[in-house]
């Protein structure tokens, strides 16, 4: 009896949706996250998260959380800055505190960004940013939430 192997393509086409870290909602997580493949956050997270592939954030996530992964959708609050290797969708629901990186970017009307956005469209320019990025993350700054609640 012959087997049969999928080809590449489907096996990595299943491989962007099968969802590998899921943060439901109720759920509160502190500390950072490293995920290997598709992660799926409805909840609440304080602390970077760090995913090899797709992150989806749910309309009622709350993140204080730098974020990176290859295609990333916004549709909760994220507080932290975000990069995206390939690309990010940020919904209509969306508000976003931070700075963006991506080589290709959609915004919903009506999302909120109250950062930068820098969009990427050759490899040495994407190469620079994502230096740039992983640099000003080892320095901690104060989130806009703390600067906001230390004047009043």
């Amino acid at each position: 009896m012959a087997t049969t192997t999928k080809p590449k393509i489907q096996q990595k086409k299943q491989h962007e949706f099968a969802i590998n870290t899921i943060i439901g909602p109720g759920s509160f997580v502190r500390g950072d996250i490293e995920a290997s493949g598709f992660t799926r956050v409805d909840g609440n997270v304080k602390g970077n998260l760090h995913a090899q592939g797709r992150v989806v954030v749910g309309k009622n996530a709350r993140m204080r959380s730098s974020i990176t992964g290859t295609n990333i959708t916004i549709g909760g609050v994220v507080d932290g800055n975000i990069l995206a290797s390939e690309r990010l969708i940020v919904l209509p629901s969306a508000l976003i505190i931070g700075d963006i990186i991506t080589k290709c970017i959609e915004a919903g009307e009506g999302c909120m960004i109250h950062g930068k956005v820098r969009v990427c469209k050759n490899e040495d320019s994407w190469e620079r940013a994502k230096s740039e990025f992983r640099d000003k993350r080892q320095t901690p700054v104060p989130s806009v939430f703390q600067a906001h609640n230390q004047r009043y």
